[in-house]
């Protein structure tokens, strides 16, 4: 039998796994154009509860609607497990209530796809704005389950007497969300304006003439080489300066993790975007998200604060 926080912790990470799986099934509703398969209806699907004679487009657009509700369900599971089990200021309570509020945002943004009719062939400057707001909420989600299942290991990240760490850390975090922000563009874009080769794909992203989204498809690479290149100077850093072992473990990660995100990323672009590859890649951003999080987190635990970035502390053998 494992031990309570064990258990607890193990259920959070599950519950990452599944939230996962969510946004992944999330990306394919996109990507196959059953956003509208409900029609703009919501909570009801076509005016009912279970509409009759679905089309696939329905039932894809419907388990969508379930799998997400299921996950609210687990979120408030995991609230209530916090809230019995850890004491009043303990990060796994904060961690559950975070995640409650951010899933609750996250249906809300959903039912509004839906109401305002930004799926399917819908082409407005609301929906570039809309789907990137949507993907940070998303990560930020994810980010504050994976905190919830660390400190529920006892691992208590800590934003005092840590020098200049939290603006390092800072910068990686954001500039992780800013690329999966232009992901997300340059993903609809993809999926609204299909290219029919490389060639052509290339001379609409520097055309003047182009729609908008395609146009800032160009974002996400530059933000992507960006953001690689500091994770990679954090990961370095933080490993020689905070040397414990879950550090030296999540910046590795991290590395690979990055290396097969660029490698997707071109076969991405090289192959024009097939909807598989799409998926691959969002679920290696989603891998890439969950390493720079707890490469961050590990490297504020409580036991190693110090006044200056320079002062490794304690050398902690946590994984």
């Amino acid at each position: 039998m494992k031990p309570p926080r064990l258990a607890f912790s193990t259920f959070a990470w599950i519950l990452f796994a599944y939230l996962v799986l969510v946004i992944l099934w999330g990306a394919w509703v996109r990507i196959s154009g059953s956003g509208a398969g409900c029609g703009s209806h919501w909570p009801l699907c076509n005016g009912a509860v279970v509409p009759m004679s679905p089309t696939l487009e329905t039932l894809t657009e419907l388990v969508h609607r379930v799998t997400s509700t299921l996950s609210g369900l687990l979120i408030i599971a995991m609230l209530v497990w916090a809230f019995r089990r850890f004491p009043k200021g303990h990060g796994a309570r904060l961690g559950s209530v975070l995640a409650l509020v951010f899933v609750i945002i996250e249906g809300l943004l959903g039912a509004g796809l839906v109401v305002f009719e930004l799926v399917g062939n819908n082409e407005s400057a609301v929906r570039a704005v809309y789907l990137p707001l949507h993907l940070a909420n998303t990560f930020v989600l994810l980010g504050v389950t994976a905190y919830t299942a660390l400190t529920g290991q006892n691992i208590r990240p800590t934003l005092r007497s840590q020098g200049s760490l939290p603006l390092l850390v800072g910068g990686g975090l954001l500039l992780t969300l800013l690329v999966g922000m232009s992901g997300a563009i340059a993903a609809l874009g993809d999926t609204l304006y299909p290219a029919h080769s490389l060639e052509s794909a290339l001379r609409h992203d520097f055309d003047a003439a182009a729609p908008l989204l395609i146009q800032l498809r160009v974002l996400h690479p530059t933000l992507a080489i960006a953001s690689a290149v500091y994770l990679v100077f954090l990961g370095v850093l933080l490993s020689a300066q905070r040397s414990t072992p879950a550090v030296k473990v999540w910046s590795k990660a991290l590395y690979l993790a990055i290396a097969l995100q660029i490698a997707a990323g071109i076969a991405n672009v090289a192959l024009l975007a097939p909807g598989w590859l799409q998926i691959v890649h969002l679920l290696l951003a989603c891998l890439m998200w969950l390493c720079t999080v707890m490469l961050c987190l590990h490297a504020l635990d409580h036991r190693l604060v110090s006044p200056r970035l320079g002062l490794a502390g304690a050398q902690v053998g946590h994984d």
